[in-house]
């Protein structure tokens, strides 16, 4: 099986969640920019965004951060203090055994270290004092966002071939 190096704007709404304006509207907010971005066509058109493993990865991390509440700013303060505070991109820390966890609860992030200290994303110059155990931290992970079908499209998912 080969694995794709690179997915439209198209393919990466139906994984994330994101609509395709949602993902051009964060490229021009300088939010998230596609690997690839949209350039213009001898046409007049432009040329389709295209994303990275790795960017897909990401958009799902904040997709669902948003759908949870998150607000754009904080997506944004967010992927800033992972690469100005502690030198890192967001894929690199929702993997099993990376060096920093994201971890949210209710609507405060944090960052895990190997050493187990907590980091509050909004005020990450200073480790917390308090015990993991007591905010009730839950990791944030990397899913794909499964697309909502309807009554007949779930009654054919689930019919028997017919046997012959």
């Amino acid at each position: 099986m080969k694995l794709k190096t690179v997915y439209s704007s198209r393919e990466v709404a139906v994984m994330t969640g994101l609509t395709a304006r949602q993902l051009q509207w964060w490229d021009a907010r300088r939010l998230f920019a596609p690997a690839v971005p949209s350039r213009p066509t001898a046409a007049g058109g432009f040329t389709e965004r295209r994303y990275t493993p790795l960017d897909v990865l990401e958009l799902q991390v904040l997709a669902d951060l948003r759908r949870r509440g998150f607000s754009v700013p904080r997506l944004r303060r967010l992927l800033s203090t992972l690469a100005d505070v502690f030198g890192v991109r967001l894929y690199q820390v929702i993997g099993e055994d990376d060096p920093l966890t994201l971890l949210v609860a209710g609507d405060q992030l944090f960052l895990r270290n190997t050493e187990g200290r907590l980091f509050n994303v909004d005020r990450p110059r200073q480790a917390l004092l308090v015990g993991a155990d007591e905010l009730r931290l839950r990791r944030v992970t990397a899913r794909e966002r499964r697309r909502r079908t309807t009554g007949s499209a779930r009654l054919a998912r689930g019919r028997r071939p017919d046997a012959e």
